[in-house]
């Protein structure tokens, strides 16, 4: 089917699975409930959105969390309404990909610990800055530098020619309680870093608010020197386009370095993804999954931030979680955030 009919079948099935969820008297509801009570409840929370057909047009992608009963007589259900046009995967739980401290993953005042394999892309200290290294908020584990970008609006106390990284919210502020004009250092601290590292401060944040949707997980943070690398695998990247679907893409990240994958959906709304006590389950809406195309993951902990494209250089998405399971080579699934709207919340474009 082509897009526009595949999204207005994706609005109709959206509705029959709460209808279906309320009937079974399950709770769907999971925005501002920590992540905990949410998987105690065992919601069957589903997400939708559209998966590109190898023929060409799209199916409806079903992506389901819990393997409970509940969850899985939902999906099976809406499939069911979609008939020969679905695409059904279960992903298990969805969490932010910021890294542990190396050497303590419990260490007090270090969030959040996520449980990642041991890095492979660039940990040290890399100046000048350059797409894919570790960098964080001083208070945070460690992420990764998704890109370099200007300000499109006024920025109180930097200059209209000021040099901006941008990577997620949990990498660059990490806590609702975070500030602007908060230390940015280089490695991350779970890489070592600490103020000695500094690199900048944080300029501006989309908040992560409990019980609201969601469409962004995005930061950026006012660098205090603005010469840096501007090189990706690819070349240079200063142009965006929206997925469509089907899309061989790579990136570049700090724990699994340069990664290959494909976009297996777009558009799916209602992802949930743990961000722990503090913020709960969070619902996302309008999102690309990847898939990797190689024989490792696309993604793991500490590669949140990365930049997403395309292999003729062209951003498609700025990486922010990751699923426990799904993928054709069964190593999880990848959630990015579309990187126009991640611009367009930010007020700033990417540096050429």
């Amino acid at each position: 089917m082509d897009q526009q009919k595949a999204r207005e079948i994706k609005t109709q099935l959206a509705d029959y699975a709460r209808e279906l969820a309320e009937r079974s008297g399950a709770v769907i509801e999971a925005s501002g409930v920590p992540d905990g009570a949410v998987d105690a409840v065992r919601a069957p929370t589903l997400a939708l959105g559209l998966a590109p057909r190898d023929g060409g047009g799209y199916a409806i992608a079903v992506r389901y969390r819990l393997g409970v009963p509940a969850a899985r007589s939902i999906a099976r259900k809406v499939a069911s309404e979609a008939g020969d046009t679905v695409d059904v995967r279960r992903t298990g739980r969805i969490r932010p990909l910021a890294a542990p401290d190396a050497a303590d993953p419990s260490a007090p005042g270090l969030r959040p610990p996520v449980v990642t394999a041991q890095a492979s892309g660039e940990t040290g200290r890399a100046r000048p800055l350059r797409p894919g290294v570790s960098i964080a908020n001083v208070d945070v584990t460690a992420g990764t530098l998704g890109a370099f970008v200007r300000s499109t609006t006024p920025v109180e106390g930097a200059a209209a020619d000021a040099v901006y990284a941008l990577s997620n919210w949990h990498v660059l502020a990490g806590s609702t309680t975070a500030e602007v004009g908060d230390v940015v250092v280089q490695p991350g601290p779970a890489d070592g870093g600490g103020p000695r590292d500094r690199v900048g401060t944080l300029a501006r944040l989309v908040p992560l608010v409990a019980g609201e949707t969601q469409t962004v997980d995005a930061a950026i943070a006012l660098l205090d020197e603005p010469e840096v690398d501007l090189e990706y695998p690819v070349g240079r990247i200063t142009t965006t386009a929206r997925a469509e679907g089907g899309e061989a893409v790579g990136k570049i990240g700090r724990t699994t370095s340069v990664t290959s994958g494909r976009v297996t959906a777009i558009e799916l709304d209602d992802v949930v993804v743990g961000y722990g006590d503090e913020l709960g389950a969070l619902r996302f809406d309008d999102q690309i999954e990847v898939e990797s195309t190689g024989s490792g993951p696309f993604s793991r902990g500490g590669d949140s931030g990365s930049l997403v494209y395309r292999e003729d250089g062209v951003a498609l998405g700025l990486l922010f979680a990751g699923s426990e399971t799904g993928g054709t080579n069964g190593t999880g699934l990848t959630y990015c955030n579309a990187i126009d709207t991640v611009l367009e919340r930010l007020g700033v474009s990417l540096l050429g």
